[in-house]
């Protein structure tokens, strides 16, 4: 009930470094800033040139680094990864990086995203005689790397990602070079940074800050990057026509100080407040926002609207994770235990309750009714997103369409099943025009799928069997 605070949830983060005598402990501190794409995993896999160690466990990344096990990990190229499990389910053995020994090397591997095609790509392989030791979809690389033929380690890479479909951010380390790759459609976000003068590489911009690493640029979509002792180099292993950036990264996953293609994430949630403003048209006393992702946009609304913005949620940031399982009647008031509305702040207003996205609607409601219990005398939903009406295949977890209450019922259904006295959701074009189509060398393109139905791949059979539930 805890995890219902917030209805979606990013699969993973990533991040790496190449050349540094403090690559483990950098490593640490891109991956705490990361820590909010994944809570349930955390590894690190470093190398000293000569050999890989790993050090994985499950929890948040102070709780699986602590001094002592820092202080093992010596070497100067490691790569991490923080997880939340969409494919292939949790456990010990999912967390990631994975580590994979052979006569002739060793392979580390950490991948944010989902790869629609592992299902098909597992039969094959255990026909074969391949035997996973995950259920996670990551493992698949190392299994048709080594298929391959080829000698070398980018051809083998090149080879296996040909073959998978889907949205993947990958991170390959080897005891003597790093990779990197990013989909075709460049759905999920990666970056480049340099500090002095090692590489670095993160799912978000916001790790470069706090390990003050100077920002390169964006990993092209189809880009393969060999970093080893020849230095930087770049080369494309697949060809996209178009470009397809997770809209969902700006609406929820990112952090609001990370950059994508060039967007700063708070300017484009502000924006899409502001949007959302001028298609609601609300009169209303106060404006306030669900803590953490929708407090931007709610500035932005208020901004636009005039009405003043109020702090009339506070979030409790020490509930997460907890060893003390709380009794079933608390698990039933999970939202209760996260967040708080102030009484002297909307007893007796009519509030403009910003948020983010609707999924199952269990949230909203319970948000709405805490409001009206702290005296509001209406509360108007209003949501910096569309309707989201089908299922995402990319590493957020949301596959069926029984779980998505906008798939299922009319806005106006929703508005009665949440308790609110109005509910508006940003329309398609809004949100686009909002978030702005700003791409070095041209126009961005996004991922809508969870907003239109409309996915950047091809989606398998067996993927739209299990979403077509009811």
């Amino acid at each position: 009930m805890l995890a219902e605070i917030k209805g979606l949830n990013e699969e993973c983060g990533v991040f790496g470094i190449w050349n540094h005598p403090d690559a483990a402990q950098i490593t640490y501190y891109g991956l705490h800033a990361l820590q909010h794409r994944g809570q349930e995993g955390t590894g690190i896999v470093v190398s000293d040139g000569e050999a890989l160690k790993v050090v994985k466990g499950e929890g948040l990344v102070t709780e699986v680094f602590t001094s002592n096990v820092m202080q093992e990990l010596k070497g100067t190229s490691a790569i991490g990864h923080v997880r939340y499990s969409t494919a292939g389910g949790g456990g010990y053995e999912n967390v990631q990086p994975l580590l994979f020994h052979s006569q002739t090397s060793s392979l580390a591997l950490a991948h944010n995203g989902n790869i629609v095609n592992v299902h098909q790509l597992k039969y094959q392989l255990e026909a074969q005689g391949s035997i996973f030791q995950t259920s996670s979809d990551t493992e698949v690389l190392a299994h048709l790397m080594k298929r391959s033929g080829f000698p070398l380690l980018k051809d083998q890479v090149k080879n296996a990602l040909s073959i998978l479909k889907g949205a993947y951010a990958y991170l390959i380390m080897t005891e003597k070079e790093l990779l990197i790759a990013l989909d075709p459609d460049g759905i999920k976000p990666l970056s480049i940074g340099r500090l002095g003068e090692a590489y670095v590489v993160a799912s978000e911009t916001c790790a470069f800050d706090v390990i003050g690493a100077e920002f390169i640029r964006d990993v092209r979509p189809g880009e393969l990057i060999i970093l080893n002792e020849f230095g930087f180099t770049s080369e494309q292993f697949a060809i996209s026509s178009k470009t397809a950036i997770d809209m969902m990264e700006f609406i929820y996953f990112s952090r609001p100080d990370s950059n994508i293609h060039g967007i700063n994430v708070h300017t484009a949630r502000k924006n899409l407040g502001k949007r959302l403003a001028m298609e609601a048209q609300i009169d209303a006393d106060l404006v306030t926002g669900v803590p953490d992702s929708s407090i931007s946009a709610a500035h932005g609304y208020a901004e636009a609207s005039g009405i003043p913005y109020e702090m009339g949620l506070i979030k409790n940031r020490y509930v997460g994770r907890t060893f003390i399982q709380p009794s079933q009647s608390l698990r039933e008031q999970g939202v209760k235990m996260k967040l708080s509305p102030v009484r002297g702040v909307v007893e007796g207003k009519r509030v403009i309750m910003v948020d983010d996205s609707i999924v199952r609607g269990t949230t909203s409601k319970r948000i709405v009714q805490m409001l009206k219990d702290a005296g509001a005398v209406e509360v108007h939903v209003v949501i910096g997103s569309p309707p989201i009406k089908y299922p995402s295949y990319y590493g957020i977890d949301i596959s069926t369409t029984e779980e998505l209450i906008a798939a299922n019922n009319s806005i106006e259904e929703m508005r009665e099943l949440i308790g609110a006295d109005s509910l508006t959701f940003l329309s398609v074009d809004g949100m686009i025009d909002a978030v702005g189509r700003h791409e070095e060398g041209g126009t961005a393109g996004y991922n809508l799928c969870c907003f239109t139905g409309d996915y950047p791949t091809e989606i398998y059979p067996d993927l739209l069997a299990n979403s077509n539930r009811k």
